[in-house]
């Protein structure tokens, strides 16, 4: 065994860091560490542990990426308390052998063994050849291999698991079986749409809100209603005036970090509008993309209410990276099985492999670290971005919610879509308030502000420009 300062080599590393993330864990089955007790400290453990500093660290990582432990800043790493529900045993559905969901679900699933009926090769044929060696780092000695099937529609497992851990830190109980992967959170929208949404239906929507949601709402040829968003969240007596006038019965909302106006919604906000909810039997589907980058106790209806009437919406593409096409709807057990039919249909399933990187790199502590960087910049960038739009006078609609977005009014009388065409003659990409609204909606000037990029020079002197003295 080497001294503390001795640096062994990757290989030799990694099973040592396995070993104390393994030991720990059984530890925590056995009962030896109960919930709320606090693991050993950096300092007083790695050198009983006969290793570096840096490999426990790294351990005590991995254990807070698993959902078994947590950091708090300051203090250590505690046991969690929170244990995420079991999920019921799965059975296969015994439905009648000419249902075309019955057999596409087969073929994903794979609960037979002689499979003549099957539509495709068997997997060992293309990934058992090539793919795998592409794919060393999510195939570590311990690993599962990749399956013989080509994956359940509802998503990789073990990913469903590792996303309960993560629901269940933000007071989220929810067992695996009701998380549903997608190909984004575009694609659970659009899923959530082609479910709920019948032609000429009215829906609520935020307004300023997510434009691309109302380019899935007027395929889906519904009325699209804007409900006012304040810098506390949603408006709810006009939600209310809206639902009276409108009969709608789903509502599409971001709570946190809101897209475009970088706002949250408070906790009485929040509350108001689960009462109104209630009394108009309103569905509610929330998405928060900005969740891992966060703090956990944030007010979220999914939270307040456990999914009774709200539909939880989570991506990764804010936060990991938008080319990993991995995001999730969280929902009841019956919507849930609704929604898996429907992509089944519509997309037979989403990418294992994808998945499967997804929870590496969730599960090896990796995310973790690279989330802690993400919060730095994003501060880091929103401090610069209010500077800037200070010089310029450009108010900022409220206070920043931790996203990458802030909304700024523009002079009364300003075309915001004809600044953004000026903009775009310099070469500058500018996102003008009137895309954000409904189309019916009336709306003053405005603009929405990625912070990443509002300290560019060329940005400050375009619009010092166009705004003119004073």
């Amino acid at each position: 065994m080497g001294t503390v300062q001795d640096e062994p080599p990757p290989n030799e590393e990694l099973s040592r860091i396995e070993a104390i993330v393994r030991a720990v864990s059984e530890r925590i089955d056995r009962g030896q560490l109960r919930p709320g007790e606090k693991l050993p400290s950096i300092r007083s453990a790695f050198p009983a542990f006969g290793v570096s500093r840096n490999t426990l660290v790294e351990a005590y990582e991995r254990l807070a990426a698993s959902g078994r432990v947590e950091a708090r800043p300051g203090s250590g790493f505690y046991v969690l308390r929170t244990r995420i529900p079991a999920a019921p045993p799965s059975v296969p559905a015994v439905v009648e052998a000419v249902d075309s969901v019955w057999l596409l679900r087969e073929q994903l699933e794979q609960h037979y063994d002689v499979r003549v009926g099957d539509g495709r090769p068997p997997a060992s044929w293309m990934e058992g050849s090539e793919v795998g060696r592409y794919l060393k780092p999510i195939n570590r000695p311990g690993s599962r291999p990749f399956p013989a099937s080509y994956g359940s529609p509802f998503g990789f497992p073990l990913l469903r698991e590792t996303i309960a851990t993560l629901l269940a830190e933000r007071a989220i109980s929810v067992d695996p079986a009701r998380v549903l992967m997608t190909q984004g959170a575009n694609h659970a929208l659009d899923l959530i749409v082609r479910t709920l949404v019948e032609p000429g239906e009215a829906v609520l929507v935020d307004s300023p809100g997510y434009y691309p949601l109302f380019g899935k709402l007027r395929l889906a040829k519904a009325r699209t209603i804007g409900v006012r968003r304040t810098p506390d969240g949603p408006d709810v007596a006009d939600l209310e005036e809206k639902i009276a006038a409108s009969g709608a019965k789903v509502f599409f909302t971001q709570s946190l970090a809101h897209n475009p106006t970088g706002c949250s919604l408070t906790p009485a906000v929040a509350y108001r509008l689960l009462q109104a909810a209630a009394r108009h039997d309103l569905v509610i589907v929330e998405s928060d993309p900005f969740a891992d980058i966060l703090p956990a106790a944030r007010p979220r209806l999914a939270a307040l209410d456990q999914l009774e009437r709200v539909i939880y919406v989570g991506t990764l593409a804010k936060t990991l990276s938008a080319s990993l096409r991995c995001g999730y709807v969280v929902a009841s057990a019956g919507l849930i099985e609704r929604l898996g039919a429907l992509k089944m249909v519509t997309s037979v399933n989403s990418s294992g492999y994808v998945e499967r990187i997804v929870n590496d790199l969730i599960t090896s502590g990796q995310y973790r670290r690279h989330l802690k960087r993400l919060r730095g910049r994003v501060d880091a960038a929103t401090a610069s971005a209010q500077a800037t739009l200070g010089r310029l006078g450009l108010p900022i609609f409220g206070p920043p919610g931790g996203g990458f977005y802030l909304w700024c009014a523009l002079p009364d009388g300003m075309d915001d879509s004809a600044l953004s065409r000026q903009a775009a003659e310099r070469g500058i990409l500018l996102a003008p308030g009137a895309v954000f609204h409904p189309a019916t909606d009336a709306h003053p000037p405005a603009m929405r502000i990625n912070v990443a990029y509002a300290d560019d020079p060329r940005f400050e002197r375009f619009m010092a420009e166009r705004l003119g003295p004073g």
